[in-house]
């Protein structure tokens, strides 16, 4: 029988599965040990491993980052936290010109079986340096691995999936989606990267969305189909690699495309499944590709501003029809 846990759950069973798997397992951040994290997403974890394997870090991504690697090339396999991802700003000379690079100027010599765990998203009212979604920031990286789970059992085995690869992997997880319940399938659940999720099944509109978004890109869907407007919904679950043949066949089936994502507009993942598909299947387009997105504002404290920026239900509603328009 499936078992229904939370997203924060997932986070934490997936690390107790894989040390327990394989003691070269180690996990590290700020607050992560004793505290069981600031969002308290890591509970148990020391008591059980121990402080040689869980660890409480100096203030100073860093250092984290650094430490990180250099674990990963002598052989262990650190799953390190950041905070809040957008601190990750602090850390891209060692994620971008280290950590990516490692395995291909070694010409393989080296393995960087490191992944980064970070918060992302907007809705909490934690401000402009606590809320974005960076997920962009590291798909321009060769060499990096990018997850951007939605859901409880896509957190479960896609973290397992990130901890047993020998690349270094991005995981980004969303923070108001730490309570969130959903099922998970008995036994061991592993979900390969690069491997997309059709949500829901549709024959007029695709509509990609990833993390908070697919929720909202749901509800649309359920709204528009009482109107007889059916719409595909697609969980890429993976940036990087992007499973670009789902999302290109579907398109060819429903001949539009719509990108859901709660991002800045200039240079989101939109706009490179937009270019994939004008690039793959333009003739099949009936309709303009539309994105949904936050716009080109700094996130601000206000919660009815920051409320306000957030795509949600409507805006994706509002795209579908554009799209659908003669």
């Amino acid at each position: 029988m499936p078992t229904t846990i939370t997203y924060r759950e997932a986070v934490v069973r997936a690390l107790d599965e894989e040390m327990a798997r394989d003691e070269n397992v180690i996990f590290f951040g700020e607050d992560v040990a004793k505290a069981g994290g600031v969002f308290k997403v890591t509970p148990g974890l020391w008591e059980k491993y121990g402080p040689i394997r869980v660890r409480d870090t100096p203030i100073s991504e860093i250092a984290i980052i650094g430490a990180g690697i250099g674990a990963a090339v002598t052989g262990l396999r650190p799953v390190v936290e950041l905070m809040f991802a957008d601190f990750a700003a602090v850390t891209l000379d060692q994620i971008i010109n280290q950590a990516a690079k490692f395995r291909y100027m070694s010409g393989g010599q080296l393995k960087v079986p490191l992944t980064i765990r970070a918060a992302q998203g907007a809705g909490a009212g934690f401000g402009s340096q606590h809320s974005q979604c960076v997920e962009v920031w590291f798909m321009h990286a060769p060499g990096l691995k990018v997850a951007v789970p939605s859901n409880p059992a896509d957190v479960l085995g896609l973290l397992k999936s990130a901890i047993r690869d020998d690349n270094p992997v991005v995981f980004l997880e969303h923070k108001l989606q730490y309570a969130e319940n959903g099922e998970i399938p008995d036994g061991e659940h592993i979900v390969p990267f690069g491997v997309a999720k059709i949500v829901r099944e549709g024959t007029d509109v695709t509509i990609v969305a990833i993390q908070r978004m697919v929720a909202a890109a749901v509800k649309a869907a359920d709204e528009l189909a009482r109107e007889g407007i059916s719409c595909e919904v697609i969980d890429p679950r993976t940036l990087v690699p992007l499973d670009l043949d789902t999302i290109i066949n579907s398109v060819k089936k429903t001949g539009r495309l719509v990108t859901v994502e709660e991002a800045l507009h200039a240079g989101g993942w939109g706009s490179e499944v937009a270019t994939q598909v004008t690039d793959q299947a333009i003739w099949y387009l009936e309709g303009p590709v539309v994105r949904v997105t936050m716009g080109a504002s700094i996130i601000p404290f206000s919660q009815p501003l920051e409320d306000y920026l957030i795509p949600g239900k409507d805006d994706v509603i509002a795209a579908v029809r554009r799209t659908l328009e003669p």
